[in-house]
């Protein structure tokens, strides 16, 4: 079990909104698994800007948490953004709609 899905299970993760936000490793997953829908980030790669590694192409996808659906099928929504900043924020305001 990766450290994130451990600091889950023992009710230790950041929250945003209300919601768990995980990272582990290039991924962030922000939401609740009992909703409809969750955001998910992949961090795909890293520049270099004043000697500090920060995330470059992030993408952005909305999934259904259906365990049932296969992992094509659970893909709502996705888009490829530049910067960590831009590609939350454009996850945040799709899953707000589809949450709404």
């Amino acid at each position: 079990m990766s450290d994130a899905a451990k600091a889950l299970a023992n009710g230790q993760c950041l929250e945003y909104k209300g919601k768990p936000l995980v990272r582990s490793e290039n991924s962030i997953c922000y939401g609740d698994m009992s909703d409809k829908y969750v955001l998910l980030l992949t961090i795909m790669n890293y520049k270099e800007v004043k000697g500090n590694q920060i995330p470059d192409k992030v993408l952005v996808q909305i999934l259904k948490t259906d365990p049932n659906l296969s992992q094509y099928d659970r893909i709502e929504k996705q888009d490829m953004k530049d910067g960590l900043f831009n590609a939350f924020d454009i996850g945040i305001i799709w899953l707000e709609r589809l949450l709404g």
